[in-house]
C-alpha cells in the first residue's frame, strides 16, 4: 500500500514522537520514504514552511523530493472536487484564513490519481468539508496516522 500525507501527521509525527526517543518508528518512516510508498505534495511542504518547529522545516528542506509538483491530472481532479459548490465553499474559507496556503485538495487528488491513501489527522463529520469528506465523496480511501501505524504493524 501507498500514501500521500497531509500535513497534519508529518507535523505530529515531528512534534510528539522524537527521533533520539522513536528511532524504531523513523527508521520505519524513512524506509517507506525511500521506498516512494510515502509521499506528499508541494504544497504540504509550503504550509510546514510556516512551522515554527525548525527540525520539521529542516526535513522537508532535505526531503524536497517526497513533496512533488501537482500533475495536469491532478489539477485537472482539483477542478472537480471545486465542482461540488459545498466543497468549493468550504476550502476557499479555510484558504483565505491560512494566508492563502491549502493543501488538502492537492493531497486528495495525488491520492485519487496514484490510487494512495491519504494519510491525515482530520476527522470526518457529517455534512463536513474536510479531507476525509472529501475522500469519501470520490472514493479516495482516507485513514487517520493511527490508522497507518496499525496498518504497517508498528508495535513500539
Amino acid at each position: 500500500m501507498s500514501y500521500v500525507f497531509d500535513n497534519g501527521p508529518i507535523s505530529m509525527l515531528f512534534k510528539n514522537y522524537f527521533r533520539s526517543v522513536f528511532p524504531t518508528l523513523w527508521e520505519n518512516f524513512d524506509d517507506l520514504i525511500a521506498t516512494d510508498e510515502i509521499v506528499s505534495v508541494r504544497e504540504v511542504a509550503r504550509e510546514i514552511a510556516d512551522s515554527s518547529m525548525e527540525a520539521l522545516r529542516d526535513w522537508v528542506a532535505a526531503n524536497a523530493a517526497v513533496f512533488s509538483i501537482p500533475t495536469a491530472e491532478e489539477a485537472a481532479f482539483i477542478t472537480q472536487i471545486y465542482s461540488v459548490k459545498h466543497f468549493h465553499h468550504n476550502i476557499e474559507q479555510q484558504k483565505l484564513l491560512k494566508g492563502g496556503r491549502m493543501a488538502d485538495p492537492f493531497v486528495i487528488a495525488k491520492g485519487h490519481i496514484e490510487g494512495r491513501t491519504v494519510v491525515t489527522t482530520e476527522i470526518f463529520k457529517p455534512n463536513g468539508s474536510k479531507i476525509p469528506n472529501i475522500c469519501r465523496h470520490f472514493g479516495v480511501e482516507c485513514i487517520s496516522i493511527q490508522e497507518f501505524m496499525e496498518s504497517q504493524n508498528w508495535r513500539f
